[in-house]
């Protein structure tokens, strides 16, 4: 079973998104039980809370439902458990490598490759929809990847 995590700062709005948009894609894709998907926050601020009211609601109207991910703290057993830890941004990825284990911060990669998925709470509605236009574009991208590993 192939292995995913997202990680964003508080775990409440970029990170859970993408959690729900790739969870629903490989659901889609049948690839559901064969792709084990998660998220958390470098920041322990918001844990046992869900998402964001703002994220759920712009998910929604994509028809992914976040409502049922609550948020976690990052820690080092995460990056033993999952071969692939997606952080949102430069600071994100930091503080990820920061506790990551030396010998598996090769896990540790930027969602976006070289470009950041900017923090909704600055760009109002609009950062919102511009985080889901990023995630969505993203895990199709890992979608082709994990359907490639298939054949």
């Amino acid at each position: 079973m192939t292995k995913l995590l997202f990680v964003c700062m508080g775990n409440i709005c970029r990170s859970p998104t993408a959690h729900g948009v790739m969870r629903a894609k490989l659901a889609a894709a049948g690839l559901g039980d064969r792709v084990l998907v998660d998220s958390a926050g470098t920041h322990a601020y918001h844990v046992g809370e869900p998402p964001d009211e703002r994220s759920q609601e712009h998910a929604a109207r994509r028809g992914y439902d976040l409502s049922d991910l609550r948020a976690r703290a990052l820690t080092p057993q995460d990056f033993e458990q999952f071969e692939r830890v997606l952080v949102m941004d430069e600071a994100n990825q930091a503080r990820a490598l920061a506790i990551c284990p030396p010998h598996l911060q090769h896990r540790v990669s930027k969602l976006l490759g070289s470009a950041d998925v900017p923090d909704p709470y600055y760009g109002g509605a609009q950062g919102f929809e511009t985080v889901l236009d990023l995630v969505e574009t993203a895990c199709d991208r890992l979608l082709t990847e994990l359907q490639g590993l298939r054949h």
